[in-house]
């Protein structure tokens, strides 16, 4: 069972033409996204196969089923990762995330460390400060915030964070702006160089070197940015070689360097060094504070939304923080609310909706069907896998009424194989903690203080409910799931 379609799919260019699925001929990108189950409970079966005609047939096996997607993720050797796919990623050397085998065991010694129970401390604290600066001197007495999108607070927040905890680069939230001598952009903890780069990653894959400087105004800011990044990476590495002293830090970019140090058992080139950093900047930048900053877009138009749950969670936080009271890093675990509304966001709005792997040996997969038949499916060396992360967190076997806003289902026992916003197995995302300490810290602050409002707009105001949910909510595709517009009013309380 599954789909068939005569022409494939075309994620970038199917954007941009405004492609929309049609039956037999075409399967939108987004669809993962847009279906969630549905398909899967179409066919009875959470394995389906996919198979496309042109330019040459190929086949892809879709698994929203958690017991074959835990199989997958938990067995390395027989399910790997595809890391074909990653190439745009190494433009300054191999790196942590387009690597498999030897290479990324190496490569996962080395970035472990700076993942420790340290920095995740580091992280809380910094994103404590970083808060209290916002309301201190930014918002300061206002009695109410509107935005017109919440991103423009959460993602300014999320990238604070990363600045210092992941690269010991402090940005205020005013000013910082000033381009050194010998650059052509700020860098901002490499903010406008990397955002260049990050969002226009495809034109450094498919344009000529020699080309970059000659194209378009779009394309040109991408060559600059890459050579910008390139000399920030390269000056930060060498300025903290050539320190004289050797000061004690705990964020990720000292920990990469101390870890590569010529003592260190395993060490990296040059270039294999810009690759990882650039990496991790990458990711701090997408993974770590896109998703984050979208995550809590998310959040906070659920808890707009739903003046309920938003009471609940803001009376569990007064339980655990007195009035007027900073919450510390020992506190987070207490915080059992603010991470089941973290983890009910993260079900509902995942942020990577498709996870791809590929058998590299002829192997099956077990699983049972809605009618509790067991079904075989075979698997041939090559097969591509993509793990359809929507679908998973919708599948009713495992989530009941599973399209409802429900934190509470995160409190007690829930299925955690079935939940799988971070990926799974080794490979899971080794920033998970970093993400999750941000986030809580980031929510618990901000419910604590002030009262979150969906904006009241004169054109819409005689939506239903259900009309103003799914356009507070509506979502676009992007590296990460990606909030379209989340206004939002903030009422100091």
């Amino acid at each position: 069972p599954g789909y068939r379609v005569l022409l494939p799919t075309l994620p970038l260019l199917g954007r941009l033409l405004g492609l929309r699925s049609v039956k037999y001929l075409y399967r939108e990108g987004f669809l993962a996204w847009k279906d969630k189950h549905d398909e899967f409970a179409e066919h009875g079966v959470d394995i389906i196969s996919g198979l496309t005609v042109l330019p040459r047939t190929r086949s892809v096996l879709l698994v929203a089923d958690p017991t074959a997607i835990k199989e997958i993720t938990m067995h390395r050797a027989r399910f790997p990762k595809p890391v074909e796919q990653y190439k745009a990623l190494l433009f300054y050397g191999e790196n942590i995330v387009a690597s498999e085998g030897e290479q990324w065991k190496r490569y996962r010694k080395i970035s472990a460390p700076a993942f420790s129970e340290r920095n995740n401390r580091m992280v809380w604290e910094e994103t404590v400060s970083i808060m209290q600066d916002l309301f201190d001197n930014i918002w300061g007495a206002k009695p109410e915030i509107t935005v017109d999108h919440a991103v423009e607070i959460t993602l300014p927040i999320a990238l604070f964070v990363i600045g210092v905890a992941g690269f010991g680069q402090r940005m205020p939230w005013k000013g910082g702006d000033i381009i050194p001598p010998g650059h052509k952009m700020a860098f901002k903890a490499s903010q406008e160089s990397l955002h260049v780069l990050s969002s226009d990653i495809v034109f450094k894959l498919i344009v000529p070197e020699w080309l970059m400087a000659y194209g378009p105004e779009r394309v040109r800011r991408v060559g600059i940015a890459y050579k910008e990044l390139e000399l920030y990476m390269t000056e930060l590495i060498e300025g903290r070689k050539a320190s004289d002293t050797k000061q004690e830090r705990y964020d990720l970019f000292s920990s990469l360097l101390d870890a590569n140090d010529e003592d260190a058992d395993v060490t990296l080139n040059h270039s294999e060094l810009l690759g990882n950093i650039f990496v991790f900047l990458l990711a701090g930048w997408w993974l770590i504070s896109k998703t984050t900053a979208h995550t809590l877009c998310f959040t906070f138009g659920m808890l707009a939304l739903y003046q309920d749950e938003q009471e609940k969670l803001y009376q569990h936080i007064k339980s655990i923080i007195p009035s007027g009271g900073i919450p510390n890093y020992e506190q987070m675990n207490s915080l059992t609310q603010s991470m089941a509304v973290f983890y009910e966001t993260l079900r509902l709005f995942p942020p990577v909706t498709g996870i791809p792997k590929r058998a590299a040996e002829h192997t099956t997969l077990t699983i049972k069907n809605n009618a509790g038949e067991t079904v075989t499916v075979p698997v041939p060396a090559g097969t591509p896998i993509a793990i359809n992360t929507p679908a998973l967190h919708y599948n009713p076997r495992y989530w009941e009424d599973p399209h409802a806003f429900k934190p509470d289902r995160f409190l007690g026992d829930w299925p955690r194989d079935a939940f799988l916003p971070f990926s799974g197995g080794a490979r899971s995302c080794l920033g998970r903690r970093f993400f999750e300490t941000e986030g809580i810290a980031i929510l618990t602050m901000l419910v604590s203080r002030y009262k979150i409002e969906v904006k009241e707009e004169p054109q819409f105001a005689r939506e239903t409910f259900e009309e103003r949910k799914e356009r507070v909510l509506k979502a676009r595709p992007g590296l990460t799931l990606t909030p379209v517009r989340v206004p939002l009013v903030f009422k100091r309380r």
